[in-house]
């Protein structure tokens, strides 16, 4: 049987706590209502073998906070997270604790950027790894956060076909949602369903890369 953690989506966000010097508790400050706020929603297997197909440096070499503050443009990020199987390997399996060692080195990298890591399931088969569970957290984190009102904008950066059902009731409760894909390897049924479509391709992606940036 699936399980799996679901991340309320810090559902405090609608209104940022600031500690107070002149209470025991908090203050708050109320989020203007003009201020437009997205949040990102990466899917980790799925961007890290578009990258690979560019031939880009992926792990540790590539700046996610920058991505999402340039796909934000003026808009606040509320949030931002990486989804990802996590590789558990038994101590004779060589392959998997070389893969376990790589992930914890992304997953050390991701934190320092200021993402959010959601962890779901990796099931070995025949040599292979399969990924379980993660669309449907991406689904439920999305759906909570338009439910809450969390954000205006939900920027998706994954070409999952599993997540249009998610994609069209985030449109029915009146929030805006941004597919961002890749131009050698689209989704067709995204593009359809999403509010705004944005095709990403390898001149924009090398700045990301850390020896690229300034």
């Amino acid at each position: 049987m699936l399980t799996f953690s679901v991340d309320l989506l810090h559902l405090n966000q609608l209104k940022t706590p600031v500690l107070s010097s002149d209470t025991a508790g908090f203050r708050f400050m109320e989020t203007k209502s003009n201020e437009k706020r997205v949040a990102v929603y990466i899917d980790g297997s799925n961007f890290y073998h578009k990258l690979k197909d560019l031939s880009i440096p992926n792990t540790t070499k590539f700046g996610y906070e920058k991505l999402c503050s340039w796909l934000a443009r003026d808009r606040r990020i509320i949030s931002s997270r990486y989804y990802v199987g996590v590789v558990r390997a038994k101590e004779n399996d060589e392959k998997g604790q070389r893969l376990r060692s790589s992930q914890q080195q992304l997953f050390s990298h991701l934190t320092k950027e200021g993402l959010t890591i959601k962890r779901g399931y990796l099931m070995s088969a025949d040599g292979a790894y399969h990924e379980k569970g993660v669309d449907v957290q991406i689904a439920v984190d999305m759906l909570i956060g338009a439910y809450e009102n969390l954000y205006d904008t939900a920027i998706l950066i994954s070409s999952d076909t599993d997540l249009i059902p998610a994609i069209k009731k985030i449109k029915y409760m009146g929030k805006g949602i941004e597919y961002i894909g890749f131009a050698h390897k689209p989704s067709f049924g995204l593009q359809k369903y999403a509010t705004l479509s944005r095709l990403l391709i390898k001149e924009e992606l090398e700045p990301f890369v850390f020896n690229s940036l300034v």
